[in-house]
This record gives C-alpha cells, sequence and structure tokens, in this order.
C-alpha cells in the first residue's frame, strides 16, 4: 500500500511535499527549547511573549493571556475563587469598569459570550482576545485589556455581587447529568489527591458566601507577572512593533510582592484496578470508561517524538479495530475510542470509552479489555500499521501543504502549550520532515508494545455508567479476573482481518460531457450543465492549500411522505449508513480510503436531499467516486444490520425519555407547530413500525436521477484536473429512462404548522436530580415575498441585537440583587425552515429566545426579556447598540469572505433563493446588494421600526412563554398550600395559581436541538434565505468558561 495518496504533477510543483528532503535522524538530538518562527522572550518583570506575524485571517489578531493558577491552588474556603477571578477581571479593572471591557469588545466586533474569552483549569487560567488589527489603536487597546487582567483587577465588594449570580448560573448549568457523570469520574481518576477535590468551578457555598477580600487575596498571592505569558498572532505589518507595544503597556507593572512557588500535586499510582458503577437517572445511555494514568513524559528528544508517533499509530490502530467490532452483527457496543490526554500538570491518562445498550455494560467491558490483551498477545498486522502510517502520512502532508494558512488561534493555542506545558515547537517544516523520515521505520511489533501500558495493574479506572443499576463491583471485578486469566493462558484468538478491495469503483463509467456552460464573474464561478442533466458550479479559491468541499441538493423530501410512510422513510439514512451508502460496509470502507482524505455524507431534509463532502485536491477523484457510488448503489437491508440500528434508534429514544428537558422541548414544538407527525418526538411504538426495506427503497431513489441535483463545488481546484474528474464521475452518472423523484419547487407539500395567535405562558414540570430551569419566549414571524430580501437580513440583526441587549439586561443590570437574578447567557434563534421554497407567498416562522436560570426567578426573568423587547421596540436601540451589531456582522463576514465553507454556502444560497432563475450570479447580486442596503438603513428609527414590523406590536400581545421547573412532589406542593392558607383568607385564589402556576421553557441550545428529531433538526438548514448564524457563535467549553 501506498503511504501517500497519488499527487499530480501540478500541484506537487506548487507544494513540494513529495520533493521534501528526509532529515538524518539522531534519537538523542534535542528538540529546540526555544519556540521556532515567532518572536519569543521574557521582560524585566518577567513577563514571557510570543508574538508572530500571520495573514489567516487577514486583519485579525488572536491574543492570550496564560496564566499558571488553577483552582488546585485553592484552600478550602477558596473552591471556586480562581474560576471567580476570572469572571471579574471582564467586569471591572482599575482601568475598566462597569464592564466596559465587553462593550470595548463588542463594539470592534470581537464578540463577548458563554464559553469565548476565558478558561480555568485545575492548573491555569487563560484568557482569549479574537480582535480586528485594521486599525493600529485597536491592537493597542487589547493588549492593554490583557495587562489589566494581569495585575489590576478590582475586586470590589459591588464587584463581586455583580458577577456572582451569572458563576451561580453557571454552578447550576454543570449540574446536569453529564456534569454530575464527569465531576464523579474525575474524583475517581485523583483519588488521594488534592486535585481530586478542586473541581474549577468550585463549591455553591463558597459562591455564594466567599468575601470579596478572600477572593482579592487570592488574586494578589497568585497572579504573578513571571507566571504569565501574552501571546499575539495575527496579521501584524511586522512583529517588533507589536512587541513594543507589549512592553508599553506590560513592561511597567510589577507583582505586588515577590511570588511563591507555585506547588505540585502528586496523583497516587495504584496496582489494583479502581472500580465504579454510577447510577445516573438522567444518563442519556450506558457506557463504559476506562482510563490508565501515569506520569507525563516530556517531549525533549527526536527519541520523544518517535514514541510520540509510534504511539498515535497505536491509538489509530486501536481505534480501528473497535470500530470494526462496533460494525460487526450483534456488536458489544454501538461506539468505542481510544485517546491519550494530559490531564493534569503531572499525570497523562489512556482513555477508552465506550457506548452501548442498556444492561450492556459488562458485555462491553469484556470486549474492550479483551482487544487490548489480544494486542498484546499477538500485536497488530503488518497491514494494520501500514494502513496507520498511510493515514499519519496523509495529516502531515495536509498540514505541510497549509503551513502558510494557519488559523492564528492555532498557532495561539501552541505556543499556549509550549508555555503551560513545556511542548516543543518546531515548526511544520521540520516536523513533516521528521515524520516523514521517522514514520517508515516505525514497525508493527514497537506499536503494539504500547498495549503493556494499558494493563489493570497500572494505575487504572474502570466506571460503567447506567440509567438504572446493573452491573455490580464484583461484575466488573471479574470481568478484569477473567480477561487475565485468558491472557496468562493465552487463549485469546488473533483478529481476524477482512478482504478489502482495491478500488472503490470496479468499472470506470463513460464520461458525460458539457452541454452548457456560463461564466460569473460576480461570483468567480463557472457554472456547466452535464449531459445527464446535472447541474455543477466550481469556484476556486487558494484559503486552504489542502482543501476542496461541495454540496449537492434536490428538492422533494420527507414532507412529500403519507404519516404512514414517514417514519418509516426517514430511518433510510440511518438504516442504509450502517448497511454501506457507497456500496461497501463502513468497516470495509474506512480501509480503503486509508490515506486519502477524502469523505461525503448525506442527509434527508423536509424538502430537499442532499450530499456534502469535504476532500484534498489529490483526493478529489476518490471524493468523487464516492458520489458515483452513492447514485449507482442500491442498498439492501440485512436482518442484523437492520436489527443494531434499530436497538441504538431505541436506545436513543430512550434517552431522550430520561432527558427532564424532552417534556419541555416537546412541549414547545407543540405549541408553535401542532402536533403533525412530523413535528412529533419519534416513540418506541413508531419506531417499532419502521419497514426496513422500504426505508432502503425511498434511500435509493434519493439519490438516483442526476438531472434533479444541482451541485457547487468550492476549493482549491485546478480545472484542467478537476474537469476529466467531473465528467467521469458525476456526468457518468447513468441518467434513468423515467424521471425519479422529480419535483418542482413550488408544488412541493408544506408542512403544516401554525403559531397560536393568542399568549401562552406554561410550566412544564420534569423530574430532576438537581433543579434545573430553562425559559424560552416566541415569537411569530411573517416576511412579506415582496421585501424578502431585505427583511432576512433585518432579522439577522435583530436576532444580534436581541441576545446582546436581553444578556446586558438579565446578566448585567440585574446581577447584584439577590436571589443574584441573574443569566449565564442567552441564546436568540430564527426558525423559518418550515416554508416549503416556493418562489410565491409570505414566509412564516419565528424567533424564540432561551436561558437557563434559577427555577425561583424564572418566571420574573421572562417578564423582564419581555419588557426589555417592548422597551426596543417602543424607544429603538441606542446609535452605539446599531453600531456594535453592524460592526459584529461585519467583522463575521470580513472574516467569511477568507472562507471556502462561507463561498459553498453563499452559492447555494443563491441557487435556492426564491429569486433565482436560472441566473445564480443575479440572485447572488440581489442578495449582496440588500445586505447592503440594510446596512446603510440601519439606524435606530430602522432597527425600532423592524421590531414592530417583524415582531408582533406589542410584542406582549402574541408569544409563548414556556418554562422548564423540576417536578415537586405532592407532600411538598400540599405542605406549600397549608402555609399559604394560613397566611390568607383567599384560599381558593392561591390554590387556584399554585396549580396552575406560569409555564414551561427551556432552553439551552443544546436541550433544544438534542430533543428534536433528526429530520426536524435538518430542515433548519434548509430555507435558502435564512442566513443562518451571521455572528459565528461556538459554545463548547473545556474547563470552566466565561
Amino acid at each position: 500500500m501506498d503511504l501517500l495518496p497519488a499527487e499530480n504533477s501540478q500541484i506537487a510543483k506548487k507544494h513540494g511535499f513529495r520533493s521534501l528532503k528526509l532529515v538524518n535522524v539522531d534519537l538523542d538530538h534535542a528538540l529546540a527549547e526555544q519556540p521556532v518562527g515567532v518572536d519569543y522572550g521574557r521582560l524585566d518583570n518577567g513577563l514571557y511573549y510570543y508574538v508572530r506575524r500571520n495573514s489567516k485571517p487577514r486583519m485579525r489578531a488572536a491574543l492570550a493571556l496564560a496564566v499558571k493558577v488553577g483552582s488546585v491552588l485553592e484552600e478550602e474556603d477558596e473552591r471556586g475563587v480562581a474560576h471567580i477571578v476570572e469572571h471579574l477581571a471582564f467586569s471591572a479593572t482599575e482601568k475598566y469598569t462597569n464592564h466596559d471591557i465587553i462593550k470595548f469588545l463588542e463594539s470592534i466586533g470581537a464578540e463577548f459570550g458563554a464559553c469565548q474569552n476565558a478558561v480555568t483549569s485545575a492548573d491555569d487560567t487563560v484568557y482569549e482576545l479574537f480582535v480586528p488589527v485594521d486599525k493600529p489603536e485597536l491592537l493597542s487597546e487589547a493588549i492593554s485589556v490583557l495587562a489589566e487582567f494581569s495585575s489590576e483587577v478590582r475586586v470590589s465588594k459591588d464587584d463581586l455581587e455583580k458577577e456572582r449570580g451569572a458563576v451561580l448560573e453557571e454552578y447550576r448549568v454543570n449540574r446536569n447529568a453529564a456534569g454530575r457523570m464527569q465531576d464523579a469520574h474525575w474524583g475517581l481518576m485523583m483519588e488521594g489527591s488534592r486535585y481530586a477535590e478542586r473541581l474549577p468551578i468550585g463549591l455553591e457555598k463558597v459562591i455564594r458566601t466567599v468575601s470579596h477580600e478572600t477572593v482579592k487575596q487570592f488574586y494578589r498571592k497568585w497572579y504573578h507577572l513571571s507566571d504569565m505569558a501574552v501571546i499575539a498572532v495575527g496579521d501584524f505589518s511586522d512583529t517588533q512593533s507589536v512587541v513594543e507595544l507589549i512592553k508599553t503597556h506590560f513592561g511597567q507593572k510589577s507583582s505586588a510582592s515577590e511570588p511563591p512557588l507555585i506547588p505540585t500535586f502528586p496523583v497516587p499510582s495504584h496496582e489494583e484496578p479502581r472500580c465504579s458503577c454510577f447510577v445516573e437517572s438522567e444518563a442519556a445511555g450506558s457506557a463504559v470508561m476506562i482510563s490508565y494514568k501515569m506520569l507525563a513524559d516530556q517531549l525533549k528528544t527526536v527519541k520523544g517524538y518517535r514514541d510520540l508517533l509510534a504511539e498515535s499509530m497505536f491509538l489509530y490502530a486501536l481505534n480501528q479495530r473497535y470500530f470494526k467490532i462496533s460494525r460487526r452483527r450483534n456488536p458489544p457496543y454501538f461506539s468505542c475510542s481510544a485517546a491519550a490526554d494530559v490531564l493534569v500538570r503531572p499525570l497523562k491518562a489512556y482513555i477508552m470509552t465506550s457506548s452501548c445498550k442498556e444492561r450492556g455494560t459488562i458485555e462491553a467491558l469484556e470486549s474492550m479489555l479483551i482487544e487490548v490483551a489480544r494486542v498484546r498477545i499477538h500485536g497488530f498486522s503488518e497491514r494494520e500499521i501500514s494502513i496507520v502510517r498511510a493515514l499519519l502520512m496523509s495529516e502531515i502532508e495536509s498540514a505541510y501543504l497549509e503551513r502558510d494558512q494557519m488559523q492564528s488561534t492555532s498557532l495561539r493555542d501552541e505556543y499556549l502549550q509550549h508555555f503551560l506545558r513545556n511542548e516543543p515547537v518546531v515548526g511544520i517544516e521540520y516536523e513533516a520532515q521528521l515524520q516523514k523520515s521517522l514514520l517508515p521505520h516505525i514497525t508493527a511489533l514497537e506499536v503494539s508494545k504500547y498495549s503493556e501500558k494499558l494493563q489493570t495493574s497500572h494505575s487504572c479506572v474502570i466506571k460503567t455508567i447506567e440509567p438504572r443499576a446493573s452491573a455490580t463491583l464484583d461484575d466488573l471485578k471479574n470481568i478484569v479476573s477473567k480477561i487475565n486469566m485468558l491472557e496468562e493462558q493465552g487463549n485469546i484468538s488473533p483478529w481476524d482481518d477482512e478482504n478489502i478491495p482495491e478500488e472503490i469503483v470496479s468499472t470506470k463509467p463513460k464520461p458525460g460531457n458539457i452541454v452548457q456552460q456560463f461564466e460569473y464573474p460576480n461570483i468567480g464561478a463557472t457554472e456547466l450543465i452535464l449531459s445527464n442533466g446535472m447541474r455543477v458550479c466550481y469556484k476556486c479559491t487558494d484559503f486552504l492549500a489542502d482543501q476542496v468541499i461541495f454540496s449537492g441538493f434536490s428538492y422533494g423530501g420527507l414532507s412529500e411522505l403519507e404519516e404512514s410512510e414517514y417514519f418509516s422513510c426517514s430511518m433510510g439514512t440511518t438504516i442504509a449508513g450502517e448497511i454501506g451508502i457507497f456500496g461497501y460496509r463502513p468497516s470495509v470502507l474506512m480501509d480503503m480510503l486509508a490515506g486519502k482524505r477524502a469523505e461525503v455524507g448525506v442527509n434527508l431534509g423536509a424538502y430537499m436531499r442532499s450530499f456534502s463532502g469535504d476532500c484534498s485536491p489529490s483526493d478529489l477523484e476518490t471524493a468523487l467516486q464516492l458520489v458515483y457510488q452513492l447514485f449507482t448503489t442500491n442498498v439492501t437491508p440485512v436482518g442484523e444490520d437492520v436489527k443494531i440500528v434499530m436497538q441504538m434508534a431505541e436506545e436513543a429514544v430512550r434517552a431522550q425519555e430520561r432527558d427532564p428537558c424532552t417534556a419541555f422541548a416537546n412541549r414547545v414544538k407543540e405549541l408553535n407547530y401542532g402536533n403533525s407527525f412530523f413535528f412529533r418526538p419519534i416513540r418506541i411504538s413508531d419506531l417499532r413500525k419502521v419497514d426496513p426495506l422500504k426505508a432502503c427503497e425511498y434511500f435509493n431513489n434519493c439519490f438516483k436521477d442526476p438531472s434533479t441535483f444541482t451541485v457547487v463545488i468550492v476549493g482549491n481546484i485546478v480545472p484542467t484536473i478537476a474537469l476529466p474528474l467531473i465528467l467521469q464521475y458525476l456526468g457518468g452518472i447513468p441518467r434513468p429512462p423515467e424521471p425519479i423523484m422529480r419535483f418542482n419547487r413550488d408544488d412541493l407539500n408544506g408542512l403544516p404548522f401554525t403559531f397560536p395567535s393568542t399568549i401562552i405562558r406554561e410550566v412544564v414540570r420534569s423530574p430532576m436530580v438537581e433543579a434545573q430551569s430553562s425559559v424560552q419566549l416566541c415569537f411569530p414571524v411573517e416576511l412579506k415575498n415582496g421585501t424578502m430580501v431585505e427583511e432576512i437580513h433585518f432579522v439577522g440583526f435583530l436576532n444580534k441585537l436581541l441576545e446582546t441587549k436581553l444578556i446586558q439586561v438579565l446578566r448585567f443590570k440585574h446581577g447584584q440583587l439577590p436571589p443574584y437574578a441573574q443569566i449565564y447567557s442567552a441564546g436568540v434563534s430564527v426558525f423559518l425552515g418550515g416554508n416549503k421554497p416556493s418562489r410565491t407567498g409570505n414566509v412564516r416562522g419565528d424567533i424564540s429566545i432561551n436561558f437557563s436560570c434559577d427555577p425561583a426567578i424564572s418566571s420574573k426573568l421572562a417578564d423582564l426579556a419581555l419588557d426589555e423587547i417592548l422597551r426596543l421596540q417602543e424607544e429603538g436601540p441606542s446609535d452605539e447598540d446599531v453600531s456594535t451589531i453592524l460592526e459584529i456582522e461585519q467583522r463575521a463576514h470580513e472574516n467569511g469572505l477568507q472562507e471556502n465553507y462561507f463561498w459553498l454556502d453563499r452559492i447555494l444560497r443563491s441557487y435556492q433563493s426564491r429569486i433565482y432563475a436560472g441566473d445564480v450570479g443575479t440572485s447572488f447580486k440581489v442578495i449582496d446588494e440588500g445586505r447592503s442596503k440594510v446596512r446603510t438603513l440601519l439606524s435606530s428609527l430602522t432597527v425600532q421600526l423592524a421590531l414592530q414590523r417583524i415582531l408582533p406590536f406589542p410584542c406582549r400581545e402574541q408569544y409563548t412563554a414556556v418554562i422548564l421547573l423540576p417536578q415537586t412532589s405532592r407532600i411538598k406542593l400540599i405542605k406549600s398550600f397549608f402555609r399559604s392558607s394560613q397566611t390568607s383568607s383567599r384560599s381558593d385564589a392561591k390554590l387556584h395559581s399554585a396549580l396552575v402556576m406560569y409555564v414551561v421553557a427551556d432552553v439551552s441550545r443544546d436541550c433544544w436541538y438534542g430533543s428534536l428529531s433528526s429530520q426536524f433538526v435538518e430542515i433548519f438548514t434548509e430555507y435558502p434565505e435564512v442566513l443562518g448564524d451571521l455572528f459565528g457563535r461556538s459554545s463548547i467549553c473545556m474547563g470552566r468558561r466565561t
């Protein structure tokens, strides 16, 4: 097997990876201690700095202040204080007060929000900013902000009270099922060390009662410049001027006292495995976690780097086996994977995780352990290692080709790890040479030896997670003993590998030809009409040297089905995907694609069927072969394959039923969209009626007729190379004699939904382990057909305005009042995806607002949110508010213009827009002009009028409000009633209000999306003119983020 995918001569000449020279490998050679490619130094006051010039993205800079101070340094009465300091930094410093830092960030288009700007872990705290640098003063101001964090955070009593509520809400949100399981596993892993009792979020009691003096004392004691580094990576004219800015803002600062030595806290090893059976009634499913702890070695030499490569090869090879086992008939688990990670400063772990059927944890554990034992006895085969070698070589090749196109945030993260973990930064050129030189000589025997580190006698922790108790500690210990005995006796058979075909397409299709060709200069794109009727539009870019992406769509989807067919057909993607939609089982295809970077996925939505892909330019042929196989493969259901798919689906439904958010989200859907089968959540009884044959027949027909599809391709395309491949594999797809699933977009069946015409407020009460509350407010939206393009853009701006203002009101304005009526974050989302893509008629949908909060004040916060929206409708936003959302949108737009996915999305939306009439250049132009027009018109008055026009006015006259609250026991309710009746003679009114209450709501976005059927989620993205999330939010957190 080739170690590298085939590469055409033009790409080879351009990038030269193949000609990259090998290095003479001296395993004892020391890797450079100082990072390569960056201005690196230290100021007289001890502060380290890293400055690098990088133009991806243009006119932007990724900044960070890293502090080697985390929660492990807290005393018992300080648990949670490190995280509180991180919050207070954005609240007030000596120079900035009253959240001026947040206002500054938003005013320059650098958003502030949950999980975006800082993270506190056990060992360190990192503050991050991503700012525009097209004006010199912006970079200076941003560095000034970081300098304030280093030594000038103001910790007054008022500052703490204002921020206490947000921290409490973050604590409360973390106490869901996932948070409880994570915390329990952390305690088990770190047992016997200080880390076990120093989770970054801290203790609720400390968060509620800690004094500002205690917080200030912690800050003054541990925050010292000698334990900090400032990092600046961006599109600078030169690095020296940035170094001077760092010296200007940080150079005169000094720490209050001599910095104390930061202690290390060892984590004791243990020979006997620690076992735990964790029962979590709200768990998303059953799972097994196995961890093997060890000291983390410092990477200092070439030998250390070679060992790291061998370790990566071991994990890749093991994961390939686990994947293949999960695709067997009657597998022991649905998924399983292994990874290595540094947990805390002195500790590393190999962590294996599997998800399995209910009451299946013991079987899953046995399979996980026996596979590692099999490797210890028999090792990996040379064939397995050659596949992994090719995969790693492909990854480093891609990194090398894009070495001048790395994102500034990625480079910033490398320097963070250099400072915090002493990880060498040797430069991608040298690293590529090292890998190219070392990988061919790492043998299967060397890789297999890493299994010796995964023994249950080596600080092993085993944990099962179940919604209902099944496994016992004795069960876990018995499995460990059983596997040890089998291994000692050699009674574990060798791995039996599958036979892998050489070619994805066994017989190359006859190429099609170009019937028509059109050029669109305003897009920089070319459109082809192929002889089989498929429409292909491609745009050549140089944003990333190793990326080509594409997407194809056709009108007609699940909305055309009768209720009797819907549930079977909606399972088509899932069932067909398990069998193999490209002509091969997924486990076989994985090996066939080894060393290639090509992937294709499919989607069945309400009004469209679509496929999409991502590949390296050198693997475009492979990606297009997968598309060809998609259209020419007839998937036939096999009993065992269907059985495991339906078992997984049933487990997913049961997991939703355990989630407290499910009843809430279901009620939101029912209120806002009615009880149509399309919006109704799938039940176990629905799954048991699924006809696998019908599901596969429907799926096959969805991707059969190429004449109904439009395909858009964007990326590093060389037309002279790409066109022959397009003609052969897209043009070569046979067109059926009679049209299959050919629909007119104007004649599609619309989804049945009608928003309530009155006010509805409800409370949904759900059983919970720990009290949580979510609120969702929803308003109907109707956009007129004649002004559709402009109105869509207005909706995008209103979305951002409402989110910004509600966070200001609910988090910052009301946070200082007991009982800390504060939120952590708020989300505003627009849904217009229920409309069929007809070119006539108005568009209906809704705008929803969601946040989590303390159950005691959920209704009050809902009213405060309504008050703020009404105020904006009656008074309009300030000029500063308008300027802020304009700046945020403009910065997001500028970033997008440098990304392939942004262009792919814009071109697709131009084709799918209701103004499209055969000329994609014209619809693209109209949409672009609509954005410019709205930006020009945007003012306090026009935003106010848009709020009145697009939302119900006054907003309090038509909306739904749903509030998720914990279920109250009957005894507590009766006690509450008697207490209230003793204090008021109006017992009937009290009883009525106690039983009726207010309403339900949810919403963390995770709960909302997680509880919807996959088909419903998909239609959100289908409506052609929905701009999507213009402002690019990310909400995945590690550690504790502000």
